[in-house]
């Protein structure tokens, strides 16, 4: 006879890719430990890290983002400036 699957509710699976991302330990000693399937568990923080949800994944993306964004907004304003300077040479040269 198949095996009747089973079902985990919000608060279990979260709490599950909580103590993958802040213990360190493996997927496959979490679900272990909690008596899942290594390949449940791992689609679970896949899925977190993908939301932006799980503290392990997103946020060094994120991270990386901001310092991304903070360097593209200095070189555009240093572009600017150069830009600003070359007008005012031009306006310079043509007298």
């Amino acid at each position: 006879m198949a095996e009747k699957r089973r079902k985990f509710d919000a608060e279990f699976r979260e709490g599950a890719v909580r103590i993958v991302t802040e213990t360190g330990k493996t997927i496959a000693e979490v679900a272990k430990d909690l008596g899942i399937n290594e390949t449940t568990l791992a689609s679970w923080v896949s899925r977190a890290r993908r939301a932006g949800t799980a503290p392990g994944g997103g946020n060094d993306e994120l991270e990386r983002l901001r310092r991304e964004n903070a360097q593209l907004k200095r070189d555009n304003k240093e572009l600017a400036m150069e830009r600003d300077v070359l007008k005012r040479c031009m306006v310079l040269w043509v007298k």
